[in-house]
């Protein structure tokens, strides 16, 4: 047996529970408040490039390991508490700061290679909640080492359930081990920061249809608010490209450099999401510019309009008003056809202000 097999079968301290069954009844002991197996979505041991098993209790995978050669475990956490990430990196030599940053779950994208044999990476899952247009951010965490791979899950984006299913469809894939895996999770992760786009390229176009509508409407506040949401993803979506690049150029720790290419294509899409979340960005920043300016000529127009009507309105105000003045001697008071002319008057007047006002376009 190898040393690397040794090491899985080395007890945890006394005051954390062992990982897998227990020793007599064969039940999963208790983590804190939790139990592992609650935290566990999925375990199972491959080996060329097949599951062997069925589902397997932690325990029992590491076992395969032990007893078996070239193969590795798979076991997948799902918002687990503290103590039961702490136990299974302390299970597998996991490095402390590693763990601690599995547990917190507010990282930023990065890689970390801790020796030829082992490495970690993080990712920001997405999905994009139209009804609230609002894109919620999750964290996925990977360990790899020649024997496993342990993947921390925080939030509901990305759930890996159909990416197993769809890698052990693909045994070509899974033949590279732990390799494998990571492009697996990193290409369907990518494939979901796609779909938000593609979501989020629907929403803008909406809002730029209302900018530009003559109907009387200030999407301000959507604007704003999408583009924070942009601003979020872009976050979320950018610092993983110097990763993923590293892993496409090979020679990194336990990564099979028959996956170089594997993920060359996964940087690719990773690139033109990139580049498109900066386009919406800078898109968005026009539209509620844009928007601002729509508003400004509303107010202008709306203020010829009453501009206009001010101006139309003063005629018989003035004529008006001058009968209301208390002179003695107006020839006009005792004119027969006085009354109508004075109206005739004043009518011609605003009718000729009217049409010259319109024709401007400010009625």
């Amino acid at each position: 047996m190898s040393d690397g097999h040794r090491r899985f079968a080395i007890p945890l301290p006394r005051r954390t529970p062992v990982v897998g069954r227990g020793a007599d009844d064969g039940e999963t002991p208790q983590l804190g408040t939790r139990t592992l197996a609650e935290a566990v979505v999925d375990c199972a041991y491959y080996e060329a490039g097949a599951r062997k098993g069925g589902r397997l209790s932690v325990g029992e995978a590491l076992h395969e390991i032990d007893v078996r050669d070239g193969g590795f475990v798979w076991i997948g956490l799902h918002d687990p508490a503290p103590e039961v990430v702490e136990a299974v990196g302390e299970r597998f030599g996991l490095p402390p700061l590693a763990v601690e940053d599995a547990v917190h779950a507010h990282q930023r994208p990065k890689l970390e290679v801790f020796d030829d044999a082992r490495l970690s990476i993080i990712f920001k899952t997405t999905r994009y909640i139209g009804a609230r247009e609002l894109i919620e951010v999750g964290e996925l965490m990977l360990f790899l080492g020649p024997e496993y791979v342990v993947t921390v899950r925080h939030g509901d984006a990305s759930p890996l359930r159909g990416i197993r299913e769809d890698l052990e469809a693909h045994p070509d894939i899974l033949e590279l081990g732990p390799s494998g895996v990571l492009y697996a999770v990193a290409d369907r992760i990518v494939d979901d920061y796609a779909a938000v786009l593609e979501n989020l390229s629907l929403d803008i176009e909406q809002i730029e249809d209302e900018v530009f509508s003559p109907n009387v409407r200030d999407p301000t506040e959507r604007v704003y608010r999408l583009k924070r949401e942009v601003l979020e993803f872009q976050r979320a979506v950018a610092p993983l490209r110097a990763p993923v690049e590293q892993l496409a150029q090979g020679g990194v720790g336990p990564i099979d450099s028959r996956s170089a290419s594997y993920f060359r294509d996964v940087s690719d899409h990773l690139l033109r999401d990139v580049e498109q979340t900066q386009a919406f960005s800078e898109l968005l920043t026009s539209v509620l510019s844009a928007n601002v300016a729509q508003l400004s000529i509303r107010a202008n127009q709306d203020m010829r309009k009453i501009s206009a009507w001010l101006a139309v309105i003063a005629v018989p105000t003035m004529i008006f008003g001058l009968y209301g003045m208390n002179f003695d001697e107006m020839p006009e008071l005792r004119w027969e056809l006085g009354y109508p002319l004075v109206l005739g008057i004043v009518i011609a007047i605003c009718g000729a202000l009217y049409g010259r006002l319109k024709r401007a376009g400010w009625l």
